[in-house]
């Protein structure tokens, strides 16, 4: 899962320049921890001063609103309390030096009329066209959700009957190709399958790139509904063989591929990448408590984090209330547990964060009962240094299959892999961008041979 970049990644701001016209596209690109995020403000003029938004075109974010814009002596001021975000810099001729804040913490952001791109990095494993099979665009409705999803469908051959899998994205707004920070999974893993004899069909995430919906006020189960309709689409279709239909969900994926095969005839196997056994809020105490470890972070801190968070969920899951009641009460709870240290826009992002309706239906969310209905074969793997859905997921995996009656069940554990499949030093997210290799060869090997035994 990738919710544990929500706090970096998740943009909103307004801001204000200098007595120019500061209207129009402001490009920059962010840089922490080793990755770079292009940020995109757009500043309109009003009748009262100005107004922005703003896009993360790195993480496939567009319209972000503000909640102000201010442009006096020089200096643009843009803000978006809500999620604790700000941006001042100064309009020097035709750039504006500035500093991005969230929740308190400075990064250096400068900005220009100049169209920017992320500096150039060296993806190996990227396939170039052309590419030595078929290869189809294609969209597909989800009749109940009113949702159109685009996506692509590769093909050995254009002609002939093929097994296929379909590829379920981790948390997050994704596209097809899984893409981020300058990465894209889905690609390799669907080049790599695809010339092995099996038939891939990837899709754009609801409310992402091409495809309909609203991301943010789906769950879980608005996107396993969205992959049975990716089966019945399938099922269409002259080249695809029915009785051979698998599914590979990475991270969150590895919850909705078991939610669809529990409940479906028409699934034939399951792949689950660093999949997650444990309960939503188990797993966020757990994997903030491991990243934490590996930053360094000192023991009494975060044995103080994570009495303060438990505390959080446990209100979340106990929760009957209203939205808004139960956003009053986290906010006065953390500002308790903080000691009251913690500015009130760092608090309200906080809070912000952990109500949206995706995190409220994780956190909630426990996996094992439904893991213990699937009597299809199942490959789980993960990697030894995953910090984000650690290895103990793996164990919860097995335990529940195998408390269901599924005998045919393999695990494995690769050393040397974070949560993204690549060989890394700490596991740290950090590194993720900085690392050449986008999925581990082993791993692409470990899961092909089991697909090709479940097809043969």
């Amino acid at each position: 899962m990738k919710t544990i970049l929500f706090l970096l990644f998740s943009f909103s701001t307004s801001y204000s320049m200098k007595a120019q016209d500061i209207t129009g596209q402001w490009n920059g690109i962010l840089k922490t921890q080793g990755i770079q995020l292009r940020v995109v403000f757009h500043i309109n003029k009003t009748d009262t001063g100005y107004s922005s938004i703003m896009d993360s075109p790195d993480q496939g974010a567009k319209g972000i609103p503000t909640t102000s814009t201010n442009f006096e002596n020089s200096t643009l001021k843009i803000t978006a309390s809500n999620l604790g975000l700000e941006y001042e810099g100064t309009l020097a001729h035709d750039s504006i030096i500035g500093t991005f804040k969230q929740g308190g913490k400075p990064f250096p952001l400068n900005l220009s009329k100049e169209k920017t791109e992320n500096e150039t990095v060296v993806r190996p494993q990227e396939p170039a066209k052309p590419y030595p099979y078929y290869c189809e665009g294609i969209t597909f409705k989800n009749n109940k959700a009113d949702v159109t999803l685009a996506g692509t469908l590769t093909l050995p051959q254009k002609e002939g009957i093929y097994p296929v899998v379909i590829l379920i994205t981790g948390s997050g707004p994704q596209n097809r190709d899984e893409e981020i920070l300058g990465h894209k999974p889905f690609l390799v893993i669907s080049d790599y399958l695809t010339r092995n004899g099996i038939a891939v069909l990837r899709y754009d995430d609801r409310g992402v790139a091409q495809s309909t919906g609203d991301f943010k006020t789906a769950t879980t189960a608005d996107f396993a509904s969205d992959v049975e309709s990716a089966i019945s689409y399938l099922k269409t279709r002259k080249e695809i063989n029915v009785k051979k239909i698998g599914l590979i969900g990475h991270s969150e994926g590895g919850i909705i591929a078991p939610m669809v095969a529990s409940k479906s005839k028409d699934v034939d196997f399951i792949v689950l990448l660093a999949g997650t056994g444990l309960s939503g809020d188990k797993l966020m105490l757990l994997q903030k408590k491991k990243i934490e470890q590996a930053m360094g972070i000192d023991e009494k801190e975060i044995s103080k984090g994570q009495e303060i968070f438990s505390g959080a969920y446990h209100m979340i899951l106990k929760s009957d209330t209203d939205e808004a009641n139960l956003k009053n009460k986290l906010n006065t709870y953390f500002k308790q547990s903080f000691g009251n240290k913690l500015p009130e826009e760092q608090v309200n992002t906080i809070t912000n964060s952990i109500t949206t309706p995706w995190m409220i239906y994780f956190l909630k969310y426990n996996p094992a009962p439904t893991l213990e209905k699937v009597k299809c074969p199942v490959l789980a793997i993960d990697g030894e240094k995953d910090l984000q859905v650690p290895p103990e997921n793996l164990i919860a995996i097995k335990t529940a299959l195998k408390k269901g009656g599924n005998r045919n069940v393999t695990t494995k554990l690769f050393p040397n892999l974070n949560h993204l499949f690549q060989n890394c030093k700490t596991g740290l997210p950090g590194e993720y961008s900085k690392i050449e290799e986008t999925f581990s060869p082993a791993a692409l090997d470990e899961i092909t041979n089991w697909i090709k035994k479940q097809v043969d």
